[in-house]
């Protein structure tokens, strides 16, 4: 059974036939282990999905380093131009289709040829990377987390920081309130502070991940 079709166009003006042939030769060329190049699907029942409504796509460079968040459309022209191969495609199994070939949008995508990123030591504090760092559980009572509290609260000179702020339950951030722990007896079973790795800036930059990102973003090395 095939998922909704995405509208929206493929080509830019150069010939989208070719660019599709190249595409479906691209299948004899992936040499890599874990990727393939995209391929015929079975015709699609004509239910119409906006391209720009699709899920991101995760695009990692050559080496498996996770780079950026792509929007569906400009995955696929990426795979269309040879420039990536899909490495895990994306299990709403949506398509997108053209005059004589359909795409599955995927869900991961890895670069044919390596880039070199410059690094960036400091990765920024999001609520979505701390609650990923401290695995969206509560750092006070390991129940689930829904909030982020300052250790120091802000009230008392506390500053806004890695080193500064857990991901907490609702319950545990009203109890605590203004309060220090130490004036509540409480103690954190691990010190907060700052991740480091590549992958945790672009983290900081999600909302949420697709799936099988995490198997790229290593996100319990902190």
């Amino acid at each position: 059974m095939t998922g909704p079709v995405a509208d929206g166009s493929l080509g830019s003006g150069q010939g989208a036939g070719t660019t599709m042939r190249t595409a479906v030769r691209a299948d004899s060329e992936c040499r890599q282990r874990g990727s393939r190049a995209p391929g015929r699907l079975d015709p699609a029942p004509d239910q119409h999905v906006p391209l720009a409504a699709a899920p991101r796509v995760l695009l990692l460079n050559a080496s498996y380093e996770a780079l950026t968040a792509l929007p569906a459309r400009r995955a696929v022209v990426m795979l269309l131009g040879g420039k990536a191969d899909v490495v895990h495609d994306n299990p709403t199994e949506i398509v997108v289709r053209s005059v004589d070939m359909t795409i599955r949008i995927p869900s991961v995508i890895r670069l044919r040829e390596y880039v070199r990123i410059p690094y960036r030591a400091q990765v920024p504090m999001t609520r979505a990377a701390l609650m990923h760092r401290d695995g969206h559980r509560c750092g006070y009572c390991n129940a689930k987390a829904t909030t982020v509290d300052h250790v120091v609260p802000r009230s008392r000179g506390g500053a806004h920081s890695w080193e500064n702020c857990v991901a907490s339950c609702a319950p545990c951030n009203h109890r605590k309130a203004d309060k220090l722990l130490s004036e509540l007896g409480w103690k954190l079973s691990v010190a907060p502070a700052a991740p480091r790795g590549r992958t945790w800036r672009l983290v900081s930059q999600l909302r949420e991940l697709g799936p099988h990102w995490e198997d790229y973003l290593f996100l319990d090395a902190a």
